[in-house]
């Protein structure tokens, strides 16, 4: 693998870096890697782009960090990365998690560096019920998958899968394919960098970073969303960005890049070159 950058801390990041042109940097979901976003890299690499996609620490080949499993160090060292490879002019899209994580690199190291945002069924602007957050998911979901994650990882990790991209509605056509890739996916990460992750992504408030960001921001979510629910996500994010725009994907799933890949890469298509 010779394309790792060493962070600050030590932690080894590998990262696929394709062709010339305008940069897109792809983030990728809890507990994924780079290879999620391989149909979306394919398709811009072939529409002149240059595709830029980590392993975040803990996940995929990356190191098995034990410590700094946070969003701000996911954000730090996504500009590390940034940095490295010189990257300007760049458009940053970040499913799920790595929604989050696009959020906040882009509020706090993103500045003439970034040109356009996107976030696909991302985990913003907070997942947990709390007092602000009243319509929130209880902590007893995330108790759920971290015991799956903890104590039954590959069974688990088979099992969601189902929801993630709505096999489990009716008349569903489901690919095991697709299934056995998430799963490949999840169980290359460490499983400590990914336990400590769920509270990463559940917990943290981007509504600061939201509010932040300047670049035109897309906000793409399927209505059917099983994993980040639509309606305390998608909607409410566009809200609180300056330059933010919303589009709701009837009955699509939480995974739609890969289930209707063909539809978000036309819009993105459309989103980046208008």
């Amino acid at each position: 693998m010779t394309n790792m950058i060493t962070l600050g801390d030590g932690t080894k990041l590998f990262y696929k870096d394709w062709g010339v042109g305008q940069p897109i940097v792809f983030h990728h979901g809890w507990p994924l890697s780079a290879d999620d976003w391989d149909v979306q890299m394919m398709f811009f690499l072939q529409h002149g782009y240059r595709v830029i996609a980590h392993d975040r620490r803990g996940h995929g080949r990356s190191t098995q960090t034990s410590e700094g499993n946070d969003m701000d160090t996911y954000a730090s060292d996504v500009a590390e990365l940034a940095a490295a490879l010189d990257l300007r002019d760049a458009v940053h899209i970040g499913h799920s998690t790595g929604g989050g994580e696009v959020a906040r690199y882009v509020a706090r190291h993103g500045k003439d560096r970034v040109a356009k945002a996107v976030l696909i069924s991302a985990v913003p602007p907070i997942m947990l019920r709390t007092d602000q957050n009243p319509c929130g998911l209880p902590m007893s979901v995330f108790d759920e998958i971290r015991a799956g994650t903890a104590f039954n990882r590959s069974q688990f990790y088979i099992d969601i899968t189902l929801p993630f991209y709505g096999y489990n509605r009716p008349n569903a056509v489901v690919s095991e394919g697709v299934r056995r890739n998430w799963w490949r996916q999840g169980m290359m990460g460490g499983i400590k960098a990914q336990y400590d992750c769920i509270k990463a992504f559940s917990e943290t408030d981007f509504t600061s970073d939201l509010q932040s960001i300047d670049v035109a921001t897309f906000v793409m979510h399927g209505e059917d969303d099983q994993i980040v629910p639509f309606a305390n996500a998608g909607p409410l994010s566009a809200e609180l960005l300056k330059n933010g725009s919303l589009k709701a994907y009837k009955g699509l799933p939480h995974g739609m890049p890969t289930t209707d890949a063909a539809v978000i890469n036309a819009d993105l298509l459309k989103f980046i070159q208008s």
